[in-house]
């Protein structure tokens, strides 16, 4: 029996059926080349954009999703488990990465007879290509060689342009000062190396030839052992040296780091960095943690519970349950549980559930004190 993915690579043609009934890669398909002009892998390989996304992800990835009816919380597998083929947090992991690096995310619906939607996987967002079809007026896709429409594909997008089909990210829409901050880690990197910078300047007040000049840098190189050295003609050696902050442009990429910090709205106690002049206290730290979760994490979920509430039946939505992220310390947890219960507008059970406790009537006579 084809597994799901089987029967998906059959029908784009990337595999077909053996003389024994398995299945091989189709040998006339190729695949198409990654789209041109994504900063996307260059951007990661700097350590700032790397950090930065990887704490939007390490956040999205540890929430759970609930799906919403009338009635309240409802039981979907859809939320639980979007891929049976990966666990819900490596499903997020995909998702808001794709987001995050490429500015936007492709999900392939695979649905039932009924047309319920079963599963949605995560498509390589490189290989899809998509145009507003006038005629229609809606987005067709194309992906490894065969176009499909909304129904297939659901198309998530970071940030939305009207009259533009791809969603547009971070890196998208920096990618010249993205640029700039390679080039200068990659000029910090190779400073040493480089043939082009001299170690020292012989300058004299006298007027020399070029062939007595090119003689006296011989006559300079062939001593380099470290002995005493000789020199005339009014020669004086002037050395060039960087101290080790010059020499790595540890300011300038000080600079870059705060702009990432800014560009993917993270805080910068996240990044472990610090800002001249500011002083960071536990209060007003958390205070920035949680505005990261409203202002920027909430951007990557709002996009997925929407996509993912347009993949359930009619009426169900799906929510991040984000509590967990906005959760104080324990001291002022528990004040909170405190106020709810004396204004009798929480149970214990309710406050226990918060904290992750079973209600006390399933407590076993061991655990009960």
């Amino acid at each position: 029996m084809p597994t799901r993915r089987q029967r998906f690579a059959a029908w784009l043609g990337l595999r077909r059926r053996a003389d024994d009934g398995g299945w091989l890669e189709h040998p006339t398909k190729l695949l198409p080349p990654p789209r041109p002009g994504t900063l996307g892998g260059d951007a990661l390989s700097l350590s700032a954009v790397y950090r930065a996304i990887s704490i939007i992800i390490t956040a999205a990835k540890q929430l759970s999703i609930d799906a919403y009816k009338s009635g309240g919380v409802t039981n979907s597998p859809l939320t639980r488990q979007p891929d049976p083929d990966m666990p819900l947090s490596a499903w997020i992991e995909e998702t808001v990465g794709c987001l995050a690096i490429h500015g936007e995310a492709y999900w392939w619906q695979t649905r039932n007879p009924q047309g319920t939607v079963t599963s949605l996987a995560v498509l390589d967002p490189t290989r899809v290509t998509g145009a507003l079809d006038l005629a229609i007026g809606r987005p067709v896709y194309h992906y490894q060689g065969h176009t499909v429409g909304p129904r297939d594909i659901a198309h998530l997008k970071l940030m939305r342009r009207p009259g533009v089909v791809r969603g547009l990210g971070p890196i998208q829409a920096a990618r010249t000062d993205l640029a700039s901050h390679i080039d200068i880690r990659d000029y910090a990197a190779s400073w040493f190396a480089r043939d082009d910078t001299p170690s020292g300047i012989l300058r004299t007040d006298q007027t020399i030839t070029s062939d007595q000049a090119a003689a006296l840098k011989t006559q300079w190189k062939e001593t380099a052992d470290g002995g005493v050295r000789v020199i005339g003609q009014g020669l004086v050696y002037s050395p060039l040296s960087l101290s080790p902050a010059d020499a790595q442009w540890l300011e300038s990429r000080t600079f870059s780091t705060q702009e990432i910090c800014r560009l993917f709205g993270v805080p910068s106690t996240l990044m472990l960095i610090g800002v001249e002049g500011s002083s960071k206290t536990y209060t007003n730290a958390e205070q920035e943690w949680i505005a990261f979760v409203r202002f920027t994490l909430m951007q990557y979920l709002s996009e997925i519970e929407s996509a993912l509430s347009a993949a359930l039946p009619h009426g169900t939505r799906a929510r991040f349950n984000i509590d967990a992220l906005l959760r104080g310390d324990t001291y002022t947890r528990y004040q909170a549980h405190q106020i709810a219960l004396d204004a009798g507008f929480e149970t214990i059970d309710e406050v226990r559930a918060l904290e992750g406790l079973p209600p006390l009537n399933q407590l076993s006579p061991e655990d009960t004190p």
